[in-house]
């Protein structure tokens, strides 16, 4: 494992060197205009699993901001490329922001909704298990920062209104629509007052809510699930139903859903296509500690994920599927003693020893024959 690290931390300076030259030039990826889109005028969206900053993590942030708040950017820096050159960026935060003071409890302080900005996300799914850790505050804080760094967000309310209103994002010449769910809340009631602050996963609810966004004029509808068992490197059997009945789901001919983000596992899981809809069951963790096994060992597979990208062109006739052209996964792993996210593939053309990473990613993802379908490795 220390060799292990010292091959990372080696690679991880050009790697950075490189991405600060990139990041110097798209440093606010908010106001630099994206590249144009092809010939086919269609568009490409990228998507990373969780933001979930344990202790370490906070530390570095911290400490990247020079001891006074918090600076999430630096670690960020090496998928800055990635995801700011995307038509459209997505990602899920998995927990709830807490006051400006700094973090508190389960709580994530609010300067990370700046750093995702910074990046390149364009919106978030904030629908989990731990959305109601903080109550309804701690979703009001966390939406607001979000909003105040200018990212759009899905899956948690402040209103009723706000719950009924559909997320809708520009990717080049098309509408997107983002909705976010998740399974549970661990056990946390929904408000009494408050029953729509939390999107719960039920299928009859996603399908309506994707068909109110198609007549809201939504060209691609995005599904952002919360779902499955954590560890595990295979969807559940709940994950599997699931995704058949919504990627079955037709109107007029055309599907309800056109591709399904999920999270939760906190490892990559596979990519599949079903019904021929892109399902991701889980992109893994972008951001996160150190993760254990349920026998207490610590997992070094917890630090690995993939950003998922896929490039959408336009239908042949009016009122069509846009259809995913290409598929991609991006392996990624988050170094723990650097605090950094890191491009495996980058790192291992800077001479690091991570073939095996990228092999435990690559046959994760593809262990349920997605490579037959025209999935591929992306840079």
């Amino acid at each position: 494992m220390i060799a292990r690290r010292q091959q990372v931390a080696v690679a991880l300076a050009g790697v950075l060197t490189a991405a600060a030259a990139c990041q110097a030039q798209h440093h606010d990826s908010r106001t630099a205009a994206r590249p144009a889109p092809p010939a086919a005028r269609g568009f490409t969206l990228v998507a990373a699993g969780d933001i979930l900053p344990h202790s370490a993590v906070l530390d570095r942030a911290r400490f990247d901001a020079g001891g006074s708040g918090y600076d999430f950017r630096p670690m960020l820096s090496a998928v800055q490329p990635l995801v700011s050159r995307a038509d459209l960026a997505l990602c899920h935060i998995e927990g709830v922001y807490g006051d400006p003071a700094g973090s508190a409890g389960l709580t994530t302080p609010p300067e990370e909704a700046r750093g995702l900005a910074a990046t390149g996300y364009d919106s978030c799914s904030t629908a989990s298990d731990h959305s109601l850790d903080a109550g309804p505050a701690g979703i009001q804080r966390t939406l607001d920062a979000l909003d105040g760094a200018g990212v759009r967000h899905a899956g948690t309310a402040r209103t009723d209104g706000e719950a009924r209103t559909v997320t809708l994002l520009r990717a080049g010449p098309a509408k997107v629509a983002h909705l976010a769910y998740t399974a549970d809340t661990n056990g946390v009631p929904l408000p009494p007052a408050e029953p729509w602050a939390v999107n719960l996963t039920d299928p009859a609810r996603v399908l309506a809510d994707a068909r109110a966004a198609r007549r809201a004029g939504a060209d691609v509808v995005v599904v952002s699930l919360r779902w499955g068992t954590a560890g595990g490197p295979a969807p559940d059997p709940q994950q599997v139903a699931l995704a058949r009945e919504l990627t079955a789901a037709r109107t007029g001919g055309r599907p309800d859903v056109d591709l399904i983000l999920g999270s939760r596992a906190h490892a990559p899981q596979p990519y599949e296509k079903v019904n021929g809809t892109w399902v991701v069951y889980g992109l893994g963790d972008q951001v996160t500690g150190e993760m254990y096994d349920n026998a207490g060992t610590q997992d070094p597979g917890g630090n690995l994920s993939t950003l998922g990208r896929f490039t959408f062109v336009p239908p042949a006739r009016h009122g069509g599927r846009w259809e995913v052209a290409k598929a991609e996964f991006v392996p990624q792993l988050f170094d723990i003693d650097a605090g950094r996210v890191v491009d495996i593939d980058q790192a291992i053309g800077q001479g690091a020893d991570l073939t095996g990473d990228r092999d435990r990613v690559r046959e994760a993802v593809l262990s349920r024959g997605a490579a037959k379908d025209g999935l591929v490795m992306g840079k």
